[in-house]
């Protein structure tokens, strides 16, 4: 019996960790003391206390079909750990790193997000390597 099944990463829940407060969708049969075992113990943190909320599932349309279905509901823990214990699956990673090469050069890696919202990663090297390139149009004729 899976009691924790994912964490919940949005922005919300990413601002309640700094504070302690972490979410993690669970069974919906799960009870507030296993939950709270079950994050102590996988963890290694204290918890404190343990908030549940059930998530009603939706009723959406198809524009095909032109018929209506619901999607499933679940059951979300709100988890209060301790003040000092943090939960490493929360952390947030910085924006940008510096990376030295074999040679000793620094590059920077920056995080750069695409039209569709996916993460990019861009290695920009220094300014020694950079050189002008220079484009040419190829003309074609017949």
């Amino acid at each position: 019996m899976i009691f924790l099944k994912r964490p919940i990463i949005t922005e919300k829940s990413m601002k309640l960790a700094e504070g302690g407060l972490y979410v993690f969708e669970v069974s919906k049969d799960a009870t507030k003391p296993q939950i709270g075992k079950l994050v102590a113990e996988k963890f290694g943190v204290g918890v404190l206390k343990v908030k549940t909320l059930n998530i009603k599932g939706e009723i959406k349309s198809q524009r095909r079909v032109r018929k209506l279905y619901k999607t499933g509901g679940f059951k979300k823990a709100f988890v209060q750990v301790k003040k000092g214990d943090k939960i490493a699956i929360f952390e947030t990673p910085k924006g940008e790193a510096v990376v030295t090469t074999a040679e000793g050069e620094p590059q920077v890696l920056k995080e750069r997000k695409d039209i569709l919202r996916r993460t990019k990663i861009r290695v920009e090297k220094g300014a020694t390597e950079a050189a002008p390139t220079i484009q040419r149009k190829v003309i074609t004729g017949k």
